[in-house]
């Protein structure tokens, strides 16, 4: 089965290598509040903290990137381990693969609701910054289950 739009399978393990350590450094950073290092620099920003201030939009600020270098490892190991092919792709792994989408979509957007109605303050913004990468990780963890499931099956 040809699926352009997947990844070549020799991505999947690029993808684990980035997204297992940079997301425990994240949730270490997240639940300790400490970066592991520090990466001062000079960063081009559409806003900073308040929308529509003259000189906070559209300019160059100085910010430490250790919180965007993490979040945008985890997402871009998160899609090449999630959208990498199978080493035997066929229509049985593209049918576990979009009820999984499905499931996660359906699981992240049930954690989004609960969180809205019951969580309030700066926990909520720390599940939003959580809920930014479940899609991701619930996806992994049930497409993955379902392969192991079933090649136990087979075997």
């Amino acid at each position: 089965m040809h699926n352009r739009f997947l990844f070549p399978h020799r991505y999947k393990m690029i993808g684990w290598f980035l997204l297992i350590p940079s997301t425990i450094i994240g949730l270490l950073s997240l639940l300790f509040d400490y970066n592991l290092f520090e990466l001062k620099t000079t960063v081009f920003a559409v806003f900073e903290e308040a929308f529509f201030e003259p000189d906070k939009t559209f300019s160059f600020i100085q910010n430490d990137i250790f919180d965007e270098v993490i979040g945008a490892t985890i997402v871009i190991g998160g899609l090449m381990a999630a959208f990498s092919k199978e080493k035997y792709e066929d229509e049985y792994i593209a049918q576990i693969r979009l009820e999984s989408l499905l499931w996660a979509t359906y699981i992240n957007y049930g954690f989004l609701l609960f969180s809205i109605l019951f969580i309030y303050g700066l926990g909520f913004y720390q599940i939003m910054v959580l809920n930014m990468f479940t899609l991701l990780f619930i996806f992994l963890v049930r497409f993955n289950f379902i392969l192991y499931k079933t090649s136990r099956a087979i075997a």
